[in-house]
C-alpha cells in the first residue's frame, strides 16, 4: 500500500472523485425542469427553486463552522460528506415518491447541502500539502472537478431521467456517487510526517475564529469572493433561458456545454497561473478587469438585447468569461488565503471563508430575477453587475496585499 501513497492516489484521485461528485448540485436546473413535468409539483417550482439556493447556503455554513473538524480529522469528514450527500439524493427521490415540495427542499437543500460542504474541504489542504511547490495547480485540479461535473453528467441524468424517470434517476445517481465518494474517502491521505493539532477547542475558542472578520485582509478577500460569485450566478442561473431569448434556442445545450467546460477551464488555469504570479491577488484581479470589460462591451452594443451578429458574439463571449471567472475565482482563494495565513489553519479559514458562498447562493440569482421581473430586460442586469464587479476591483487592487507564502 505503501507505493501507492503518492500526489496523485492520496490527493489528486480522490479529490476529483470527491468534487466530481459533489459538483452536479449545479444540474439542479435539468432536476428542476423534470419537476415541471410532475402534476403534483408543476405549481411548487418557485418553492422548489429553494432547494438549490438552501443547497449552497448549507455547503457555505456548514464550511464555515466545521473547517476546524476537516483540519482534524479529514477521512472522518469525507466520509461524513459521503454519506450526507447520498442520503441528499436518495432522500430527493423518495420525495418525489411521495410527493413532498418540503422533502425536497430537506434533502436537495439542507442535507445533501451539510455534504457539500464538508466534501468540499475535505480534499483542498491535502492537495496543497502534497503539491508544494504548485499548491495552485492542486487545488485547480480539485475545484475544475466540481467545475466540470455539470458538463460530464448533464447528459448522464437527463438521459437517465428519460429512460427510468425522475425518482429512479435519483436512485441510481444516489448509488453512483456514492460509489465514487467513498473511494476517493478510502484513497484521501495527508504526507506522511504531516500531523494535526488535536487539543480539544472550547466553546470560546470557536467562535473565537470567527474574529478574522476583523482583520481588514480577510474582510477584503471575502468581499471580493462573494462578488465574484454573486454577479457570476446572476447571469449563470440565467444562462440558457438568455440563449433562447437571443434565439439560439436549438444551441443552447451546447453552449452551456461549452460555458461549462469554461468554468472548469478557468478554475484549472487561473490557479495555475497563480503559482507563477508574484501575489496571487493579481488572478483575482485579471479577472474583475476582463470581467468588467466583457460587461461594458454588452452594455454599449446592447448585447443581450440581441438583434444582430455582433449582439449574439458579445453575449457569448460574456458568458465564457464571466463562468471562467467565476470558477477561477473559487480555485485561488484557498491558496490566496494560505499566501496570507500560512498552511497551519487553512481548512478552518477556508471553511470561514466559503460563508461567502453562502450568502451569494441566496442573493446573487434573486437580485438578477428581482431584476428581471422589474424590468423585463436581460441587460438591466449587467447595470448591478458591472457596479459591483468595479467595487470589487478596488477592493482588489486597494485593500488585499500578500506575498506568496511557502
Amino acid at each position: 500500500m505503501r507505493n501507492l501513497s503518492n500526489k496523485w492516489t492520496r490527493a489528486a484521485i480522490p479529490a476529483l472523485l470527491l468534487h466530481a461528485s459533489i459538483g452536479t448540485v449545479y444540474c439542479w436546473s435539468i432536476f428542476s425542469s423534470s419537476f415541471e413535468g410532475i402534476s403534483f409539483f408543476a405549481d411548487k417550482i418557485s418553492l422548489l427553486g429553494w432547494a438549490f439556493s438552501l443547497a449552497i447556503f448549507f455547503l457555505g455554513m456548514s464550511a464555515a463552522f466545521l473547517g476546524n473538524f476537516v483540519e482534524k480529522d479529514i477521512h472522518k469528514a469525507s466520509l461524513i460528506a459521503t454519506i450526507c450527500f447520498t442520503v441528499g439524493v436518495l432522500g430527493t427521490g423518495l420525495a418525489v415518491r411521495i410527493q413532498s415540495a418540503w422533502l425536497v427542499l430537506l434533502f436537495y437543500g439542507v442535507i445533501m447541502g451539510f455534504g457539500l460542504g464538508l466534501g468540499y474541504l475535505s480534499p483542498v489542504k491535502t492537495l496543497m500539502l502534497w503539491f508544494k511547490d504548485k499548491k495552485g495547480l492542486a487545488t485547480g485540479l480539485a475545484v475544475a472537478g466540481f467545475g466540470a461535473a455539470k458538463m460530464i453528467f448533464a447528459p448522464v441524468i437527463e438521459w437517465l431521467i428519460n429512460l427510468v424517470g425522475l425518482e429512479f434517476a435519483f436512485y441510481i445517481l444516489g448509488a453512483l456517487w456514492f460509489v465514487m465518494m467513498f473511494v476517493g474517502h478510502l484513497l484521501l491521505k495527508k504526507p506522511e510526517g504531516w500531523v494535526e493539532p488535536h487539543e480539544k477547542v472550547s466553546v470560546k475558542e470557536f467562535f473565537a475564529r470567527f474574529k478574522i472578520f476583523l482583520d481588514v485582509k480577510f474582510i477584503g478577500i471575502w468581499l471580493v469572493f462573494y462578488i465574484n460569485i454573486a454577479c457570476g450566478l446572476a447571469l449563470i442561473s440565467f444562462e440558457k433561458s438568455i440563449y433562447k431569448a437571443l434565439g439560439l434556442g436549438s444551441v443552447a445545450a451546447l453552449l452551456c456545454t461549452i460555458t461549462g467546460l469554461l468554468n472548469a477551464g478557468g478554475r484549472l488555469g487561473y490557479s495555475a497561473l497563480g503559482d507563477k504570479m508574484k501575489s496571487r491577488n493579481t488572478i483575482y484581479k485579471i479577472i474583475l478587469l476582463s470581467e468588467i470589460a466583457l460587461t461594458v462591451v454588452a452594455l454599449c452594443t446592447g448585447a443581450l438585447n440581441g438583434g444582430s451578429t455582433l449582439a449574439l458574439v458579445v453575449s457569448i463571449a460574456l458568458m465564457l468569461v464571466v463562468n471562467a471567472g467565476y470558477g477561477g475565482g473559487f480555485s485561488n482563494l484557498p491558496t490566496l488565503l494560505s499566501d496570507v495565513y500560512g498552511m497551519g489553519k487553512i481548512s478552518s479559514i477556508h471553511g470561514i471563508a466559503l460563508s461567502a458562498w453562502a450568502i451569494a447562493g441566496l442573493t446573487g440569482n434573486q437580485i438578477a430575477g428581482i431584476i428581471l421581473k422589474a424590468t423585463g430586460s436581460y441587460q438591466s442586469i449587467l447595470v448591478f453587475t458591472v457596479i459591483m464587479y468595479a467595487v470589487a476591483a478596488l477592493i482588489s487592487f486597494f485593500f488585499i496585499k500578500t506575498n506568496k507564502q511557502k
